[in-house]
């Protein structure tokens, strides 16, 4: 029983350091105030608030949401303020709502504004502010993206995995966190994926070195011929059905490398990119 409460209590302290988002608040920029009652969800009943669009939000691993309205004169800014599970989580749903035609802006971990919509990730934190009616609200935007970004404590910069695909020949912003089903592959349960000219590039971080190597092992059997490659702590190259050509590799719990290659042995592209994994 002892043991017990002191793990309970580890965990509640643990709990309690965790960086926490304090609930927007509209009178923190001048001039605003508060439409409505404050919004709150859990993953139970985010479906309430956002009906058909909740399981773009619960695949990366969504915990909460705090949300207000705020009202200046005609204007209104729809402000939602999602805690997920991990920073990598939290980059994740940013990635997959950024637009990818317009530039990204160093705020929190990354962020970006545009006339109607603001987004930006610091640490487990996604926000949005959704601006109507229809004109350019950038600055109103800017104003209370500094001050939520100033509330929320934690990471600032971007997931590691970012930093170990190799840049020459990258598709910009073609990096995403795919939270299941990597490659389609149900095997492949959530990573990073980063399109190249060449091929796509992926990294699956599994719990430990041994169920790495266990999806290694029915990996193999899935695609069925391979050929060993000397990469990291096991390596094959293999021609799939749906894949073309293929050069996958473990380090230690991370399992990495290369798909769509056509007329390439991707064995020095995957070799690059595991010496890249800390």
């Amino acid at each position: 029983m002892k043991r017990f409460l002191t793990v309970i209590t580890v965990f509640l302290l643990a709990a309690a350091l965790a960086p926490a988002a304090p609930a927007p608040d509209c009178k923190a920029v001048p001039g605003w105030s508060q439409q409505g009652e404050p919004r709150s969800f859990v993953a139970d009943n985010l479906f309430e608030y956002m009906d058909g669009n909740a399981e773009g939000y619960l695949i990366y691993s969504f915990q909460r949401m705090q949300g207000v309205t705020c009202q200046q004169g005609e204007d209104t800014l729809v402000i939602d303020v999602s805690e997920m599970a991990d920073p990598d989580s939290a980059y994740g749903i940013f990635a997959a709502n950024r637009d990818s035609r317009q530039p990204t802006a160093k705020i929190g971990m990354a962020g970006q504004i545009v006339p109607r919509r603001a987004i930006f990730v610091k640490d487990k934190y996604y926000v949005e502010i959704a601006a109507n009616p229809a004109k350019d609200h950038t600055e109103a935007l800017k104003a209370f993206v500094e001050v939520l970004e100033k509330s929320i404590s934690g990471r600032t910069e971007l997931p590691d995995a970012l930093r170990w695909f190799p840049t020459e020949k990258l598709v910009p912003d073609s990096t995403r966190l795919i939270p299941e089903s990597v490659l389609g592959l149900r095997l492949l349960k959530r990573g990073y994926v980063a399109q190249y000219e060449f091929g796509k590039a992926f990294l699956v971080f599994e719990a430990s070195p041994e169920t790495a190597a266990g999806v290694i092992t029915k990996l193999k059997a899935r695609i069925g011929e391979t050929k060993p490659a000397q990469i990291g702590d096991e390596a094959f190259l293999a021609t799939d059905k749906y894949l073309g050509g293929m050069c996958v590799f473990r380090k230690g719990k991370v399992i990495g490398g290369y798909a769509n290659l056509k007329d390439q042995d991707g064995t020095g592209l995957a070799a690059a990119l595991a010496a890249k994994i800390q």
